[in-house]
């Protein structure tokens, strides 16, 4: 059971506040819901009795934050090459709840973005939710700025972008390049 006050995490929508706890009569039965105020000036209504169910729960502490924020800093995972498959993966991560894998997403597909250039329209959605999950909670975490956390969550997936995919394109280039110089010379030595 949440108060009001409290400030919990509604799968799929992002974190928020409880802003009151009300009973309302729809379809002839009456239900208390929790009205949670959600970024951007959103009210959702929840039914107490399900909010569980729903996959409704706290937010994360501010020492797990600094763990989520250490996912954004790992290596994509694996990531089907089907976009249809990896579509639905993704949204099964999402609906989980779990701010690691919501984490996970934004990760692997600004990965992704940054390989391509740019991605498809559902997968873009997806992301773009995806982020606007992760920053909403961890606003509420970190008692900081949408802002600021957008801004920390960029500067984490470039760099470790920049740690793990572009050493590999420069390892790349450096053995083309030894390549050209090493063939000059064995043509040189044959001669």
């Amino acid at each position: 059971m949440f108060n009001i006050g409290d400030k919990i995490v509604y799968p799929m929508h992002g974190a928020g506040t409880i802003d009151a706890i009300e009973e309302k009569e729809i379809l002839g039965e009456k239900q208390q819901y929790y009205v949670i105020k959600m970024p951007g000036e959103v009210m959702v209504m929840v039914p107490t009795a399900k909010a569980e169910t729903m996959g409704v729960r706290s937010i994360i502490d501010k020492q797990s934050a600094n763990s989520v924020l250490e996912v954004l800093e790992k290596d994509e995972t694996e990531m089907s090459t089907n976009w249809n498959k990896r579509y639905r993966e993704n949204l099964d991560k999402m609906k989980t709840g779990d701010i690691y894998e919501v984490a996970d997403v934004v990760r692997n597909l600004s990965f992704k973005q940054k390989e391509k250039g740019s991605l498809s329209t559902g997968e873009k959605k997806m992301l773009i939710n995806a982020k606007q999950i992760l920053v909403s909670e961890l606003v509420l975490a970190e008692h900081s700025s949408k802002e600021e956390i957008e801004k920390l969550i960029d500067n984490k997936i470039d760099m470790s972008f920049k740690e793990y995919r572009v050493p590999t394109e420069a390892k790349i280039d450096l053995k083309q390049n030894a390549v050209n110089k090493f063939i000059p010379f064995d043509g040189a030595a044959n001669a």
